[in-house]
């Protein structure tokens, strides 16, 4: 499923800038801060670090490790990138400009299924508000198989049996 996305004021590198502008201690955005927000922002994909800076790499960008891992950090704090912890792995997706929703998380082959479901909304809203609570957003990660991993193993198994 494709998430469409969601219509915006600023694009993520102008919303960025204003986060820079707007800190305590006012940052400059820099050549390699640009490059990668728009790197990021090209596509809609699910990221770990080390495969950004691999795909950073295979692109000719020169964007040193440090700068990436400090520019996630902020990007996170900004709201542009959401973190979703999978064990002992990061990934990153964008939140600015994309819908609430949900992933399914395959355990074997680490792709990441987006899904938006309104019975689980209302569930979460129901929840809320049974316990006077005002909710300002999920994260839910549901763990397993995909269905290419789940046949796979599923053959496997049968093979087994002979």
């Amino acid at each position: 499923m494709s998430l469409p996305s969601l219509s915006v004021s600023q694009t993520p590198e102008e919303k960025f800038r204003e986060y820079l502008a707007s800190r305590s201690k006012p940052q400059r955005f820099t050549d390699q801060q640009r490059d990668l927000v728009k790197y990021i922002f090209e596509k809609h994909d699910h990221f770990d670090t080390e495969q950004l800076l691999e795909l950073l790499r295979k692109a000719n960008l020169r964007i040193s490790r440090a700068t990436v891992y400090r520019t996630l950090l902020k990007l996170v704090d900004a709201g542009l990138l959401r973190r979703i912890e999978v064990g002992e792995r990061t990934f990153y997706e964008h939140d600015y400009g994309y819908p609430q929703h949900d992933h399914l998380f395959c355990e074997s082959c680490n792709k990441m299924i987006e899904f938006q479901n309104p019975a689980i909304e209302a569930a979460l809203a129901d929840l809320a508000a049974e316990h006077q609570f005002q909710m300002t957003g999920h994260t839910l990660l549901i763990r397993g198989l995909c269905a290419s991993c789940n046949r796979a193993r599923n053959s496997k198994r049968r093979l087994d049996l002979i």
